[in-house]
């Protein structure tokens, strides 16, 4: 006993003496970076100029072959799609293997194949391994490049074009890189319709023949393998490859940054949210010495949660769900973006925001812990990624690529912490340019123009050039659209009653239950189900998967909502602006007052009378039918909006059949699958 209490006494003294000689005021020094050996690849070069890389892991029993064919960017102008056109078309059979027997194969495996224009990816077991190279190479050697398959992906091509249309994410993303580029840099070339329509099954047979090609191409193995098996495989399977004369091209001059800071509107009406990227063009490769820091300066401007953007537009306002930037470091040109998708009614609000962020990381020192912040994050990413032999594939491929030093990661984390605050202030005053930035907004131009036009940066306004969803200017939207002078609230409303059935019908109907899906996801659905009567009762509840997501209730003066199995009552206030829709036809009782009609205004390309039900509320009805084809709600979180189209009679009443809603930058489609008037409905479903 006396022994062990001698020894917990000592232990007790030398805690205390250490703690003594340690400062806690004080942020521990980082200790030295990892010391990062990384396994180098076996190498080996086909006569055709086939490059392979072999990276053996024997850890689990498989192995993956992934090919990259390193052209240059090329333009493909009045033919723009032929590129995505072949590589939608290889994988699907080979001239030796119809396309069935092909995937039957395949899945009887157990393996992965999949191909673009820019190379392919397979996986199996590495027992299967020398089949499955065999049926790869066959895929790449021969395609199958048939009409009926080319027509197939030519469809299914066009109508994913017009699906986004009114995608306010994709109009941004491809204005963007056209007004960054220029639409003759094959980095803001786009895809349309009518481009599309002009690709031939000769053009995608020439695009193919010209630069599917071994002569620039790259297969990563990785797996449990052995390199002369490897070797002797490829040698096999590949040889008969042939390989292209070196293409002699030019990738042309990307457009210059603008002189000024400006915004560059493109007008959706339909968006209830505005997506903002303030962009200029630079110049950095991975080889650069400024690299790293550029790495670091973004990572605290934008790269995370804890970033100075997502910290202001997020947390300190909550303007967006995630505010964020990035940097590209590519051969030719790249871009810095910052922004993010915001609430209509803080556009200009956001913009002026994310250029102080901009504005201050340029021009104040970054704090130690925000310094030190993102370099561990750096330091935990990559040691973490070193667990996976993939890593040490693609950073093999990536110093072929990118004409980088052999030791450039085993320096990469020295390199991280040996940035400094000052390398970040220098670095961000080279790469981050609002004052030869384009402000890139696209969104309901009718809501956030007036106030965006009033942004100012440094002292001066920040002039507005106006392009339209494919990059070409316009002039500035004109939203003001003459009223009749014979139409007031009430003939608007009833117009609409009379177009869905006339009153008659509608004070037949004492009760209403709606059962609709949409797809929340691939291979899973969403439930709807929705009870209204004309006693102020209404009822509704989403399901997924057997789960009640969210559930309310209001019978007549009382009211509750179920989110995540938490009920929570309403307040009175809140029952009283549930009930504007809980009778089966709200329209009926706005006719007693209390709504006015606003204006005039295009929605999705149809005109439609604005009417004012609330402070939190807004119907659009259209001009040509009567019928409601909108409403917009304003919550704590934003706007939302659902739309309601395939309008179809039951019962002498005409009812919409799909009903859009947004939440946050998602859209569902609920489709409806049956209504019942006055039947399926009973006091208890409100209880």
């Amino acid at each position: 006993m006396k022994t062990k209490i001698f020894t917990l006494l000592t232990l007790f003294l030398v805690s205390v003496g250490v703690n003594a000689q340690i400062d806690r005021s004080k942020q521990p020094k980082p200790g030295p970076a990892p010391k990062i050996s990384l396994e180098v690849p076996g190498e080996f070069e086909l006569p055709n100029g086939l490059k392979v890389l072999v990276v053996e892991n024997h850890k689990l029993p498989r192995v993956s072959y992934s090919l990259t064919i390193d052209n240059k960017p090329m333009l493909e102008g009045d033919i723009a799609g032929v590129s995505g056109l072949l590589g939608s078309m290889l994988g699907n059979g080979t001239t030796n293997i119809p396309k069935d027997a092909f995937n039957e194969e395949i899945d009887f495996l157990g393996a992965r194949m999949n191909f673009s224009y820019r190379g392919g990816f397979a996986s199996s077991l590495s027992k299967y391994s020398d089949r499955i190279l065999e049926l790869m190479a066959d895929a790449v050697i021969n395609p199958l490049l048939t009409e009926e398959e080319f027509q197939k992906e030519k469809d299914k091509s066009i109508e994913g074009i017009k699906s986004n249309k009114k995608s306010v994410d994709a109009v941004a993303g491809r204005v963007g890189s056209a007004l960054a580029y220029g639409t003759h840099h094959p980095y803001g070339e786009f895809v349309t319709e009518e481009s599309v329509s002009k690709v031939t099954l000769e053009n995608v047979n020439a695009f193919y023949q010209k630069y599917f090609s071994p002569t620039n191409a790259y297969l990563v193995v990785v797996g449990d393998v052995e390199f002369m098996d490897v070797e002797r495989q490829i040698t096999k399977h590949f040889s008969n490859w042939k390989s292209n004369i070196d293409i002699v091209s030019t990738v042309p001059e990307a457009m210059p940054n603008v002189n000024y800071a400006q915004i560059n509107f493109i007008d959706m009406p339909n968006a209830v949210q505005s997506n903002i990227s303030l962009t200029n063009n630079v110049d950095l490769k991975m080889s650069d010495a400024d690299y790293h820091s550029v790495l670091i300066a973004n990572k605290i401007l934008g790269g995370g949660f804890n970033s100075y953007l997502n910290m202001n537009l997020r947390e300190e306002h909550g303007y967006t769900y995630g505010a964020r930037s990035s940097v590209g470091a590519d051969k030719y040109v790249a871009r810095f973006r910052a922004g993010a998708s915001v609430r209509n009614a803080v556009t200009d609000s956001a913009v002026v925001q994310t250029l102080k962020e901009i504005k201050r990381i340029k021009t104040e020192p970054v704090s130690a812990e925000a310094l030190a912040n993102a370099k561990a994050k750096y330091v935990g990413d990559f040691v973490l990624a070193l667990e996976n032999p993939q890593t040490i594939a693609r950073y093999a491929l990536n110093i072929k690529l990118n004409d980088l030093p052999k030791d450039f990661y085993t320096t990469y984390l020295q390199k991280i912490n040996a940035v400094t605050a000052e390398d970040v202030n220098r670095v961000a005053n080279t790469y981050f340019k609002p004052e030869n930035a384009r402000i890139v907004v696209v969104g309901k131009g009718s809501e956030v123009l007036e106030n965006l036009e009033k942004v100012t940066f440094e002292g001066k306004k920040v002039p507005v050039k106006y392009f339209d969803t494919y990059a070409k200017p316009v002039e500035k939207p004109n939203y003001t659209i003459e009223m009749p002078s014979d139409i007031d609230v009430n003939a608007v409303l009833n117009k609409y009653i009379d177009a869905i059935g006339g009153k008659g019908n509608l004070t037949n109907v004492n009760s209403v239950l709606i059962t609709a899906e949409a797809e929340l996801q691939p291979g899973m659905m969403m439930n709807l189900e929705m009870k209204k009567t004309s006693k102020n009762q209404f009822a509704q509840e989403v399901t997924a998967m057997g789960q009640s997501m969210m559930k309310k209730v209001v019978d007549g003066e009382a009211g509750y909502v179920v989110m995540q199995g938490q009920r929570t009552d309403m307040s009175p206030e809140d029952v009283t602006k549930a009930q504007l829709d809980s009778s089966p036809f709200p329209e009926v009782n706005y006719l007693n007052g209390g709504v006015t009609l606003e204006k005039i205004e295009d929605v999705d390309g149809e005109k439609a009378y604005r009417v004012k039900v609330s402070e939190e509320q807004t119907n659009f009805y259209s001009v040509d039918t009567g019928l409601k084809i909108k409403e917009e709600k304003a919550t704590e979180m934003g706007t939302s909006s659902i739309f309601f189209s395939d309008y179809q009679e039951i019962s002498g009443v005409k009812f919409p059949f799909k009903i859009s809603q947004t939440m946050g930058p998602r859209k569902f489609d609920f489709l409806v699958k049956e209504i019942k008037v006055n039947e399926g409905v009973t006091d208890a479903d409100f209880d």
